[in-house]
Order: structure tokens, then C-alpha cells, then sequence
């Protein structure tokens, strides 16, 4: 849970901070000292704008299977942020409020270091407008940056006092359609600042691209230095007008057709009122298209191919930059 637009950090940051600049790399006015890059580990949470909480927490509870163990709240008492358990390191956020820049309903990503002081310091030497480290409201301790594309991107480092350490084996309803966040997609309009920017800064690996058109790439994925999680970049050449269908999360399961079942056999399904067909993807693995009530896609995959071979990366450039 990240610090822009309210969101709860408990120390005040000067204004000049705030700014969150993305400081073009190679221009710095002063030589940085060289700070080795703590450990990323993986995905800690992605969040979204919702229009309706009570329907997105239904969409997540009643149709996916989790709970929603915390929430906060404004001073009015209604819930201005609700947290929907992933498992024991992950989560989703549900931001009960309107888009910061509609209608994109994706808010921010977040991932987990080992060090977060050593982090904020890595990302100064390297050049970085960085914030101080806040405590978020629920009790963990991050800052937050933003990326080529504009996106916040928050680091966390979770504290035994948190909330998510006290919820650690707890609220992991055997009713969950999957127990992991495999990976989350973004709209990228720039390729080579967000390679350089996740790749050659944050260090993770890029370990395929793809998509249905030879002649042009589609997607990329760029795996977290320490762990499985990835992000898949989906590339543009036009900003499109509906991004729910790109900026999504997807979750792990394990065989799509007894996932699907079990979904097609809850209540909640025949209020879900939308088609649900299983499709073997580009990438070889068979997956399902769900989609929230503000139409953000959560994307449920199987984690191999279907004869368990490596699908070839593409060979295609990727569309021309969108943006500087």
C-alpha cells in the first residue's frame, strides 16, 4: 500500500519528494557511489481502482473464493481501501475510488525487497528522485516511484507488526481459485525505456516475448531477479481507449478445466453472466479470461506449456515508441 494519493504513509515527506521524477540516466550533475541492488523477491500486491466496491469484493469472495481479512477507512467510516488475500506474501488491493487517470483502473504494482533502505539508496546512486521510507497504515514500510511509463511502482519490505504478517496463515479459505499472483500486466508504449528501467536497473530477466502478429511484437516478460514472479509488458503503438483488458493479474492454477468447473458450480457464476472459454494462448498454455465488474481482466493460467516444451520467443520488433 503506496504512498500517492493518500494512500496512508504515516511520515510526511517534504514537497521536492513528492515529485517522484523519473531522472534520466547518464545526466546525473554529480557522480553516484555504487550501491549493490538488494534482493526483489517477487510480486507483493497490484491494485486497482473500483467503481463499486461491494461488487468487486463479490466478484473476489463469492466467484474467485478469497477473503477480504482487512480493510481501511475514511473518517466518515466507509472503506477506502479493501485487501483481498493471495496468499501468505501476496495480495490485491481494491481502491474504493475513482481512477487516477481514466480509464486506466490500474492504480499501482508493488514488489518485496529483502532491504528496503538499501533500495532507496541503490535507486539514488543510480540517479533516482527517491522519497523517504514511510510506514504504511497497515504497518509495513515502503516508498514508492514511478516508471517510464508514469506507473507507480512501490517497494515493500513487510514488518512483523503488520497487518500482513498477523494474517500469515490465516484467511486462506480452501475455496481460493488459485494461492498465487503469477504475474501482472501493464501497458507499455516505450519498450526500450521500460527494458532498461526493469531490466537494467531493477535486474529482472527477460524470459520470453510473443504475440500474434509476426511482423510486430505483442508482449514481454521480465522475471523478478529473486523469485518467479514476473511482469508481462503489453506493448502499444496507440494508447488504447479500453485498458482493462491489458492491465491485469494473472493467477496460477494448476489444471484450467477443473478450475473452470469449479467456478461454473458456485452461485455467484450465474450472476457473473459472462461467457468463460478456455483457450491455449500464444505461449502455449491454456488459460481463462475473467473479468471484474469495471471489466479489469484477472487472467487464470496453467504454469506449463501443454506438452511442457518451451514456446520460442518471437523474433518481431516491438511497435515504435509511443512516447519519449
Amino acid at each position: 500500500m503506496g504512498l500517492n494519493r493518500g494512500r496512508g504513509l504515516t511520515v510526511i515527506m517534504a514537497s521536492a519528494l513528492l515529485s517522484l521524477t523519473f531522472t534520466a540516466w547518464g545526466q546525473q550533475s554529480e557522480k553516484k557511489e555504487s550501491v549493490a541492488r538488494p534482493r526483489i523477491t517477487g510480486i507483493s500486491h497490484v491494485a486497482y481502482f473500483v467503481s463499486d466496491l461491494p461488487r468487486a469484493e463479490a466478484f473476489w469472495h463469492d466467484l474467485l473464493g478469497y477473503d477480504v481479512p482487512y480493510d481501511l477507512k475514511r473518517p466518515d467510516g466507509s472503506t477506502r481501501i479493501a485487501f483481498v488475500k493471495i496468499n501468505d506474501r501476496q495480495h490485491i488491493e481494491l481502491f474504493n475510488e475513482k481512477p487516477a487517470n481514466p480509464p486506466n483502473h490500474m492504480s499501482h504494482i508493488c514488489f518485496s525487497v529483502d532491504d528496503l533502505q538499501q533500495m532507496r539508496a541503490y535507486l539514488l546512486s543510480k540517479g533516482f528522485e527517491v522519497p523517504s521510507i514511510g510506514t504504511t497504515k497497515v504497518g509495513d514500510s515502503a516508498f514508492e516511484i514511478k516508471d517510464p511509463e508514469g506507473m507507480l511502482v512501490e517497494f515493500v519490505q513487510t514488518l512483523p507488526g503488520g497487518a500482513e504478517a498477523k494474517a500469515a496463515g490465516k484467511f486462506e479459505p480452501s475455496t481460493r481459485i488459485s494461492t498465487k499472483i503469477m504475474h501482472v500486466g501493464f501497458l507499455v508504449g516505450n519498450t526500450e525505456r521500460s527494458l532498461d528501467f526493469y531490466g537494467k536497473i531493477l535486474g529482472f530477466e527477460e524470459t520470453w516475448r510473443g504475440g500474434p502478429d509476426p511482423k510486430e511484437l505483442s508482449w514481454i516478460n521480465m522475471r523478478v531477479p529473486d523469485g518467479t514472479d514476473y511482469v508481462e509488458f503489453m506493448l502499444y503503438r496507440t494508447l488504447p481507449t479500453e485498458m482493462g483488458g491489458k492491465n491485469h493479474t494473472s493467477l496460477e492454477v494448476t489444471e484450467i478445466g477443473s478450475s473452470v468447473a469449479t467456478l461454473e458450480a458456485r452461485p455467484a457464476f450465474q450472476q457473473y453472466g459472462k461467457p468463460v472459454k478456455v483457450a491455449t494462448g500464444i505461449n502455449r498454455k491454456r488459460q481463462v479470461n475473467l473479468f471484474d465488474p469495471d471489466g479489469t481482466r484477472v487472467e487464470l493460467m496453467e504454469p506449463k506449456t501443454i506438452d511442457g516444451r518451451p514456446t520460442p520467443s518471437s523474433s518481431a520488433p516491438p511497435p515504435a515508441a509511443a512516447h519519449n
